[in-house]
């Protein structure tokens, strides 16, 4: 019994934590975009504004540089798609030549993708600056969406998936029944492949859509902005972070709104692809 008990005790405690440091700031959040700039000062963190201070938020939002919050969804939105694209066409490929094939240059190949994929984003900024400004793509949409597109964590991962996961045996009859290499991967490979896929594909749409620093080195133009980019625009315009700020100045349940508006793309994404995240998830843990 007394091991029992601190197993309850533990359990507790565990969610207790994870109560306070992951579920308390997104209510206060989700609350305070429904407050007033003196009820977020004054009034208790964890109650209710108004409907209407939601309403007059959400107008002083939109008023923004006439609606620039939709502007910077809408260009995260584009980058986030088209990269997403680029990289599953890509990726998954790659991943399966990786598992499937003997090659020269392979296992240096696997070094390569597993050291890029250790490095920190930020360390690729300035290189990958240089190498855009080379092609005149500064200030254009590629030159967010090319390194976008460059996802070796998608390629490694779907290595493992096809490595462990996929029977070679059954890719073997495929291959003695008359099909082609690139028939085998499409008609055999590929449908299996199915949750790793939406696991790459959340994995770098989340990436992809949370990315600052890249984006922010590469466009100088409000009117191209991300979302992220656009909240730390907000967030510098908001009188208690910068007094400087003139008539254009945000109020902080505004900036708590436009962070909910940012976050809830990634939320929708997640609740429609859990069932294939977990799939993807479990389905290497065992080898044939």
């Amino acid at each position: 019994m007394p091991t029992k008990s601190a197993s309850r005790l533990l359990t507790g405690s565990v969610l207790a934590v994870f109560v306070v440091f992951f579920v308390l700031p997104v209510l206060w959040l989700l609350l305070a975009a429904t407050k007033t700039d003196q009820q977020l000062v004054h009034d208790n963190p964890l109650s209710f504004g108004s409907w209407q201070a939601l309403k007059a938020n959400w107008d002083a939002l939109t008023a923004f540089q006439d609606n620039a919050i939709m502007q910077w969804l809408g260009n995260s939105a584009l980058y986030a798609a088209i990269s997403l694209v680029i990289t599953l066409c890509v990726a998954v490929p790659a991943g399966y030549a990786l598992a499937m094939t003997e090659f020269r240059g392979r296992r240096t190949l696997l070094v390569s993708t597993l050291v890029v994929m250790l490095m920190p984003n930020a360390t690729l900024v300035v290189p990958l600056f240089l190498e855009i400004n080379a092609v005149h793509l500064i200030g254009t949409m590629w030159s967010i969406i090319l390194p976008y597109s460059f996802y070796p964590f998608g390629v490694y991962l779907t290595y493992i998936y096809f490595t462990t996961a996929v029977p070679k045996d059954l890719l073997a009859a495929a291959r003695m029944d008359g099909c082609s290499e690139f028939g085998v991967f499409r008609h055999v490979a590929l449908p299996l492949a199915t949750p790793v896929i939406a696991l790459v594909g959340f994995f770098s749409f989340v990436a992809n859509w949370t990315n600052y620093f890249l984006p922010y080195v590469m466009l100088p133009e409000s009117s191209q902005m991300p979302v992220q980019v656009g909240v730390g625009t907000l967030l510098s315009n908001v009188p208690s972070f910068n007094p400087a700020v003139g008539t254009l100045a945000i109020q902080r349940p505004q900036l708590a709104l436009a962070t909910l508006l940012a976050i809830t793309p990634v939320l929708i994404v997640f609740l429609f692809a859990q069932r294939f995240l977990v799939g993807g998830m479990l389905a290497g843990a065992t080898k044939e």
